[in-house]
């Protein structure tokens, strides 16, 4: 098996997507968050938030695509994928991704950059919390990742 060079992926489409994911969520009553599993190129997961809708703090859309991923991919093959999502994977998101073993992670909106938004105290970035394990690369399209959050209005 050969690692797919996943910088030929199409980063701004995939990026798109999870940002209409992000808006979406929003739409539905829930926060702008919004992400999607690519392999071969192609989306084969999409999740949103839904802690709102669900009552529940773990229906972030990274911690459903990491169970979708356990229950649907071989370990091979989740190491194939690149999860490109709205905003930078919190630390519980990005613990959870320690064990899917995913090939990367794309993000738009750093976790420096949401606590601007949120006024929350600073988070550890999922960079640190996945060193070694899954790469971890951001921002990618940040100008309309930050628009959506700048929206949503905190």
């Amino acid at each position: 098996m050969s690692t797919p060079n996943f910088d030929d992926f199409d980063h701004e489409s995939h990026m798109n997507r999870a940002l209409d994911l992000a808006r979406e969520s929003v739409e539905r009553g829930d926060r702008p968050f919004g992400s999607v599993l690519v392999r071969d190129d192609e989306v084969v997961m999409a999740e949103t938030n839904r802690v709102n809708t669900e009552d529940d703090i773990r229906e972030h859309p990274e911690l459903r695509l990491v169970a979708r991923a356990f229950r649907e991919l071989e370990p091979d093959e989740r190491a194939e994928t690149v999860m490109y999502t709205s905003t930078e994977p919190c630390p519980m998101c990005a613990g959870g991704m320690t064990h899917a073993g995913f090939g990367r992670v794309v993000y738009s909106v750093g976790h420096d950059e949401i606590t601007g938004f949120t006024g929350g105290e600073p988070l550890i970035g999922s960079a640190a919390i996945l060193d070694g394990i899954t790469e971890v690369v951001g921002p990618v399209l940040n100008d309309e990742g930050r628009a959506i959050h700048r929206e949503f209005g905190w």
